[in-house]
């Protein structure tokens, strides 16, 4: 099975012919390697560039500077067909007056596959995604769920590709068969080893699809990496916030050495970070909020919302508004209360990127 490392080296991209700044960059620098066989997914906002870079790395963009190298051959001015990739988009690409199976052996046939192997592909592709019913049916008659799943096929079928690019392929799919979809994309991943790059808003794609995830805003590439490392220890306060439901919880301090102040407000932290110059923030997870906390933070209950696993609790703190997970157990009413924070698990940022604590010295016990 063919796949391959996937390198952008100093990679920008302007719509502009003359980009005067880097506001002007739809991609702003990156560099970065894609490991063969791994999954990954492009994550966030609408327009923050997700798309530009996945039609760079698939040739249907040329950068406006950097490379691209699949493996260690420079496939920057290579156009897309020549590049041998797989790409499934946001919206149904099929051939309306074929049938399912003529859909999904196109491709394979077009390559000269004999045809008791297209037949093997083609089927087991189609009991993947559940389409084995349908094989025979003309793709005009089904619905955009099943053009979808086609699409989805489409891009799957083959085995000699050196990687597979999805943007946002589960647009059109209904929300209750999603989850279905996710799970068996991933186990597609898990039994065939492409590379996959897959482009989604939706964290809950990201997180539960890729091994790695690539988290974007305004164009820049904020921090890659697993979903456990994003969620603990965000590269910056964007991420902190994009990541989690809620999103953590960053407000507005100043520190000196291992304590932080909120308006006069002690909060200990779990380490000595010396006294940052610029907009000094700290970042705790709902996760690590406690209620009725011993000379905790003075706060204001605003309201509590049942989601059934647990209680998310809305609350303000000197004019900043903080979010916290409580037991469905929990007896909670709205009014003042006194939150702690976990020290182990509070984060600094300066100027929104996150500070390092430091070296040697660890925070008052």
């Amino acid at each position: 099975m063919r796949m391959a490392k996937i390198t952008l080296s100093n990679l920008a991209h302007a719509y502009h012919p003359n980009p005067a700044s880097e506001d002007d960059y739809a991609l702003k620098q990156t560099s970065h390697v894609w490991e063969d066989g791994k999954a990954y997914a492009l994550l966030g906002p609408s327009g923050c560039g997700k798309t530009t870079l996945l039609n760079i790395i698939s040739g249907l963009i040329t950068p406006s500077q950097g490379r691209v190298f699949f493996d260690d051959d420079d496939v920057t001015s290579i156009p897309t067909a020549q590049r041998n990739i797989a790409q499934v988009f946001q919206f149904p690409v099929v051939y309306d007056t074929m049938t399912v199976r003529e859909n999904l052996a196109f491709a394979l046939r077009n390559r000269g596959m004999d045809k008791a192997g297209i037949s093997r592909r083609v089927d087991i592709i189609a009991v993947m995604l559940g389409l084995e019913e349908t094989l025979d049916c003309k793709a005009r008659a089904l619905s955009a769920d099943a053009k979808q799943k086609i699409s989805l096929g489409r891009g799957l079928v083959r085995e000699d590709v050196n990687a597979i690019l999805f943007d946002e392929p589960l647009t059109v799919i209904d929300p209750a068969m999603k989850l279905e979809l996710r799970i068996q994309l991933k186990s597609l991943h898990n039994e065939l080893g492409h590379t996959m790059i897959y482009v989604t808003h939706d964290q809950t794609e990201a997180l539960s699809f890729a091994d790695e995830v690539v988290v974007m805003d305004k164009g820049r590439v904020l921090q890659t990496g697993t979903p456990e490392a994003l969620f603990e220890a965000p590269a910056h306060t964007f991420v902190g916030h994009f990541i989690g439901s809620p999103g953590m919880n960053v407000l507005d301090v100043t520190v000196d050495g291992s304590r932080a102040y909120l308006d006069g407000n002690l909060i200990k932290l779990g380490h000595h970070y010396g006294t940052p110059a610029g907009k000094v923030q700290i970042g705790i997870r709902p996760e690590h909020i406690s209620l009725n906390a011993t000379n905790g933070l003075p706060a204001q209950i605003l309201r509590v919302e049942d989601v059934g696993r647990h209680k998310i609790v809305r609350a303000q703190a000197m004019g900043q508004t903080l979010n916290l997970i409580a037991s469905n157990q929990t007896t909670i009413n709205t009014g003042m209360a006194s939150l702690g924070f976990e020290r182990g698990k509070i984060s600094v940022f300066v100027d929104g990127w996150r500070f390092s604590p430091s070296h040697g010295q660890e925070g008052a016990m």
